[in-house]
């Protein structure tokens, strides 16, 4: 890294099966930067939200796109995971739904994270 300086990868995913090129080069990137060794915070917001949920990222499928819960695994093996709390609730989703690892937070965190020093914010 530059100067030594820790560097932070936020991605907010705000597509899922309804945009499947969008939702699966947010996450491509997410993965790819956490591969690299980057410290990465996947947001999914939206339609993305649904991927929170145990089996949901292994169902979805795009050709020539790596498969969406490997990509889900490698940043949440590496990273942070976060539901939004507003999508979230309007799925009905909780906090015992989601996938271990994956927490539920809403904009005021996400603000924090996108504007924090060596921070970097992607939105998809």
């Amino acid at each position: 890294m530059l100067g030594g300086m820790t560097r932070t990868l936020v991605v907010k995913a705000t597509a899922g099966a309804d945009a499947p090129e969008r939702c699966a080069q947010a996450f491509t990137v997410a993965a790819t930067a956490a591969a690299a060794g980057i410290d990465v915070s996947l947001w999914l917001t939206g339609e993305s939200t649904w991927f929170a949920l145990p089996g949901r990222a292994e169902s979805f499928e795009l050709p020539h796109s790596a498969p969406l819960g490997e990509l889900l695994h490698v940043v949440l093996a590496t990273g942070r995971v976060t539901a939004c709390t507003q999508c979230a609730a309007r799925r009905d989703i909780g906090p015992d739904d989601v996938i271990p690892g994956v927490r539920i937070a809403g904009a005021a965190v996400f603000v924090e994270e996108a504007v924090a020093d060596g921070a970097q914010a992607l939105v998809y």
